[in-house]
C-alpha cells in the first residue's frame, strides 16, 4: 500500500472547521494559537464560529483551510505517532494547499504559511477590480474541450483553463465578457451544464499577474527546506523536491492551469493505492475516485476520523 496526503483548496471552508479537533487535543489547538500569532487576528475564532462571509474572504479562507489541514497534520504525528517521511510517499494539494502539503512535509513553518497565504489571498482579490472577472466549472467535458472553449470565447481578452479537476469538470477563468461569451458558446461544445462560481477574483489565469509579482517577492525572503517527502506540483503534475524549484511553480501557479487531474493520475500510476485528504471538506477525495477507479479515497477532518483512519495509517 502506498499513501498519499492531499490538501483542499478553496470552496472547502466551513463554519466550525478545527472546533473539535481544537477541544479534542492539545496539538491542535497550538496550531490555531500560532496561526493567529502569525497574523495578529483571530482566524480561529472566524474559522469556528463564523460569519460565513468573513471566512469566505480569500485573505481569510486560504489561511484558514492550511490551519484545519495543519492541525489534523499535528495531531497525527505528534499525538497519534504517525511519521510522515516513513509513511507517505507524495503529499500534494489543490491551489493553496500546496502550501498546507509544504507545511506539512516540513519545508515551510506553519506561521510563514499562513503569512505567505495572507499575502497571496489579499493580492489575488486585489489584482483584478471587483466585477471585472469571472470563472465558471464546465461539466461533462474534459481538459481539451475546455481549452478551446475559452480560446474562441476569449476574443483578445483573459480566457484561459484554471482548473483541470477531473475527466469530466474543467474550469475556466478570465475577464467577465469573456466568461459571458463562453456561456453562449458552451452548448456547441457539448458542455452539460455551465456553472458561473461565486468566487471574488479569476483565479488561476493571466489576470492574476499582479499576485504572481507579489508571491515571487514574499517567497523570495522566506526561508524554504526540501520537503520531507516530495510535491507533486500543481503546474506540472511531477513531483518536485528542490526548495527553488518549488517557490518557481508556487509563482507560476498563481496564473497557470492546476493540473489536478494529472497530478492525481500520475500518483496512481507511480504505485499510490490510497489517498487521504486532510482538513476541511471531501472535494478532492470525490475527485479522486473519479480520476483513478483504483484508487481508495478518505478524507480526515475530524477526531472521529482520525480514529477510524489510524489502523490503516499505522499498519
Amino acid at each position: 500500500m502506498a499513501i498519499a496526503f492531499v490538501f483542499p483548496g478553496q470552496g472547502s471552508q466551513a463554519v466550525g472547521m478545527g472546533a473539535e479537533l481544537a477541544k479534542t487535543f492539545a496539538s491542535a489547538r497550538a496550531v490555531f494559537d500560532e496561526v493567529d500569532a502569525a497574523l495578529g487576528q483571530k482566524l480561529s475564532e472566524l474559522m469556528f464560529n463564523g460569519p460565513l462571509d468573513a471566512l469566505t474572504l480569500t485573505e481569510n479562507a486560504q489561511p484558514a483551510l492550511m490551519a484545519a489541514s495543519l492541525a489534523v497534520m499535528r495531531v497525527l504525528e505528534n499525538e497519534k505517532g504517525l511519521r510522515l517521511a516513513g509513511k507517505v510517499k507524495y503529499v500534494a494539494g489543490h491551489s493553496l494547499g500546496e502550501y498546507s502539503a509544504l507545511a506539512a512535509a516540513g519545508a515551510l513553518t506553519v506561521a510563514d504559511a499562513a503569512r505567505l497565504l495572507k499575502i497571496r489571498g489579499k493580492a489575488m482579490q486585489a489584482a483584478v477590480p471587483v466585477a471585472q472577472g469571472a470563472m465558471a466549472a464546465l461539466l461533462g467535458v474534459g481538459r481539451e474541450v475546455g481549452e478551446k472553449l475559452a480560446a474562441e470565447a476569449a476574443q483578445g481578452e483573459v480566457c484561459q483553463l484554471a482548473n483541470d479537476n477531473e475527466p469530466t469538470q474543467v474550469v475556466i477563468s478570465g475577464a467577465k465578457t469573456a466568461i459571458d461569451r463562453a456561456a453562449q458558446l458552451a452548448k456547441a461544445h457539448g458542455v452539460r451544464r455551465f456553472m458561473p462560481l461565486n468566487v471574488s477574483a479569476p483565479f488561476h489565469c493571466a489576470l492574476m499577474q499582479p499576485a504572481a509579482d507579489a508571491m515571487a517577492e514574499a517567497l523570495a525572503k522566506v526561508d524554504m527546506k526540501a520537503p520531507a517527502v516530495p510535491l507533486i506540483a500543481n503546474v506540472l503534475a511531477a513531483p518536485i523536491c528542490d526548495p527553488a524549484e518549488i517557490k518557481r511553480c508556487l509563482v507560476e501557479q498563481v496564473t497557470g492551469t492546476v493540473r489536478w487531474r494529472e497530478c492525481v493520475a500520475a500518483m496512481a500510476a507511480d504505485g499510490v493505492s490510497d489517498i487521504y485528504e486532510i482538513g476541511s471538506g471531501k472535494v478532492l477525495a470525490g475527485l479522486a475516485k473519479r480520476i483513478a477507479a483504483s484508487l481508495n479515497a478518505t478524507s480526515i477532518g475530524t477526531p472521529q476520523d482520525i480514529e477510524a483512519a489510524l489502523p490503516a495509517l499505522l499498519q
